[in-house]
């Protein structure tokens, strides 16, 4: 049995992150909830907050970085992300301002040629990878003026987990969210 579970809809949304991470990691995981459960509503009354995705593992362990300042930073850039991930329907005219300080940390960190934050990488960079995938949906030509983020896509596609995972069902035949975008 996979030692992790991802309870969320059968859409990429907030929870595509998550399963680029674990693929790349080479972490197995198992999916649950359908729109008929959550509607049932018991699976909602027993989230947090009423919301998904949540993720569960038998053994949870936090792990923190001693850098304080990176840590900081990775904070800093994942609620970047998480506010064009809510927004992104909204903006795409005005995109450009938005990618503009990804592509400006991207060049502050070794000229654009490592992760978003340091030199291993993390959570964030999937999440931006998986982001940026979404808005090229949306704008093809989104990148087209930021290089460096053009070139951050490819490299951490090129990954050999996570390309595999790219191009698997579980990935291509999902959903991005609710509203029918592929």
């Amino acid at each position: 049995m996979p030692p992790y579970t991802i309870i969320y809809f059968p859409v990429r949304g907030h929870c595509e992150a998550m399963h680029m991470l674990l693929a790349d990691q080479r972490q197995s995981w198992k999916e649950e909830v359908t729109m008929e459960t959550w509607m049932k509503g018991s699976l909602k009354a027993s989230c947090l907050y009423g919301q998904l995705p949540k993720f569960e593992d038998r053994d949870l362990t936090l792990y923190q970085s001693n850098d304080q300042q990176e840590v900081v930073l990775l904070v800093v850039v994942n609620n970047g992300v998480e506010d064009l991930h809510c927004k992104y329907e909204r903006y795409v005219r005005a995109l450009p301002a938005y990618l503009k300080p990804f592509e400006m940390l991207l060049s502050q960190n070794e000229g654009g040629q490592a992760f978003i934050v340091g030199n291993q990488i993390s959570f964030v960079d999937y999440n931006l990878l998986d982001l940026l995938w979404i808005h090229q949906v949306l704008a093809p030509s989104c990148l087209d003026s930021f290089p460096l983020l053009s070139a951050y896509v490819a490299h951490l596609s090129a990954r050999l987990k996570l390309k595999a995972f790219l191009a698997s069902p579980e990935h291509v035949n999902r959903p991005i969210n609710g509203n029918g975008k592929q």
